[in-house]
């Protein structure tokens, strides 16, 4: 046989020392085998399922004698269509994290489901509850309740890998229960443009829908990462969320079922090679503000725009996408060290961190609107004028979501309602205070006025 020399060379060197390549640890392969049978018994399979309704399409219909062809046409066409709700299911896949059934998946795999199934390796299927929501960081908490204990995996460090280092998805791909495939860690600190706190590690173990909220681990069997996305149309480019990320928020999801971060009130931007030259930096770091929001953490503590922060309660900031994370993850109100470029000098600020105040996503008691599908308002002058009202009392619809409850009851835009149960209702307010003492899937009954005229309808309550 005949070898290209430095062909030549390796096969020289491999025969003459076979155990040469076992020495090397990157060459070394793990025993998947061993690692795919202990490990598949954490992982499950997510089923959900939601109604939606299939809006009929907008025609014109004339009114008056006889037909014309606006109305032969929609008979023809959507004459006894009946547009029933449907039920729409999808599957993700998730992994145990605790003896007791708490389950970690994407948020993006329950999101807007009203029915979440957790089938194990088993076999077995239970009803899941969604304890927590965290739609920033793609995250949600499930739990389920089987009465014995359940294989959970361990959590590993995420921070401590390296590019080359060999990883093991296992997941529910195109519903495909229990695949397992291989690859490495191809790159770390991967911002996608998924949200403000991208910082996914990328691999070429083989991802597919379905693989979603599934585990990512190391040759040691811990978890280090929760399968997230997937470039469309490419091979060997998959993203997942850091698992130490998770780690951070997992108590706040199964205390209060959200995430509260902190928040410093400032808005930055990348820091470019000219932008450096033009501030006298160095070289190319940090966080450029670029504006200080009034009344802010960050106005109190002395920061300006034009301020180049290079390092925040200890941590140094060495990209602009570096900042949000290592913000977020502080304690609320702990003062901390901003290390400031400013003026062609370093200097040092004290900053106590404030608190986020934009939703963050969660599982507890859905809002008036979500429970019904409607949105009321108070009636002001305006809209006493605006909708040809006699009184103020009441709650004014003055939205309904096409997929919600109230869809089918027969409500518009612009009607009052009066009464919930017979119970009087005289404001928005009221409208709310009734419903929250009304459980799920009760049908609750209003009393409703338009214009002249006053009429009942019912609704269930989800």
């Amino acid at each position: 046989m005949r070898f290209p020399r430095l062909g030549l060379i390796f096969a020289f060197l491999f025969m003459t020392n076979p155990g040469l390549l076992a020495t090397s640890g990157a060459a070394t392969l793990p025993d998947f085998v061993e690692l795919a049978e202990t490990l598949k018994p954490a992982v499950v399979n997510i089923g959900t399922a939601k109604t939606v309704r299939p809006r009929r399409p907008m025609m014109p219909i004339p009114r008056g004698p006889g037909k014309d062809l606006f109305e032969d046409f929609f008979e023809r066409f959507f004459k006894g269509e009946p547009f029933q709700p449907q039920r729409e299911r999808s599957l993700g896949s998730g992994f145990i994290i605790s003896e007791d059934g708490f389950i970690l998946t994407n948020d993006h795999v329950v999101k807007g489901a009203d029915e979440v199934t957790v089938k194990l390796s088993d076999g077995r299927s239970f009803p899941a509850a969604v304890k927590g929501l965290d739609p920033k960081l793609d995250l949600a908490l499930l739990k389920i309740e089987v009465g014995a204990d359940l294989p959970a995996v361990k959590l590993g460090d995420s921070d401590a890998l390296r590019v080359g280092e060999w990883l093991m998805a296992i997941g529910n791909p195109f519903g495909l229960e229990q695949t397992v495939t291989v690859g490495i860690v191809s790159a770390k600190g991967r911002v996608i443009g998924a949200g403000p706190y991208d910082d996914f590690i990328q691999t070429d173990a083989s991802i597919n829908p379905g693989n979603s909220g599934g585990p990512l681990f190391n040759t040691r069997g811990e978890v280090i990462g929760i399968n997230t996305a997937i470039v469309a149309g490419g091979q060997g480019i998959g993203f997942a969320i850091p698992i130490n990320a998770a780690r951070e928020v997992l108590p706040q999801l199964r205390e209060t079922g959200r995430v509260v971060r902190g928040w410093l009130g400032v808005s930055v931007q990348q820091v470019s090679a000219e932008l450096a030259e033009s501030f006298r930096l160095p070289e190319r770091q940090g966080a450029l503000v670029a504006e200080v929001l009034e009344d802010s953490p960050a106005a109190e503590a002395g920061l300006r725009q034009g301020d180049i922060i290079l390092a925040f309660a200890g941590k140094e900031v060495r990209e602009m996408n570096d900042l949000p994370r290592v913000v977020a993850a502080t304690p609320i109100g702990k003062e901390v060290a901003i290390e400031v470029f400013r003026d062609g000098e370093k200097k040092t600020l004290k900053v106590k961190v404030g608190r986020q105040e934009t939703a963050e996503g969660a599982a507890p008691t859905p809002s008036t609107a979500d429970r019904t599908g409607l949105t009321v308002t108070d009636i002001t002058p305006e809209v006493m004028e605006k909708f040809q009202l006699e009184s103020d009392r009441g709650a004014l619809i003055s939205a309904i979501d096409p997929e919600g409850p109230a869809a089918d009851a027969n409500l518009r835009v612009g009607d009052l309602v009066l009464e919930v149960n017979g119970r009087a209702v005289g404001s928005a307010a009221e409208f709310r205070e009734v419903l929250e003492g009304v459980r799920e899937g009760a049908v609750v009954r209003l009393l409703v006025r338009r214009q002249a005229s006053a009429f009942y309808t019912t609704l269930k309550v989800r």
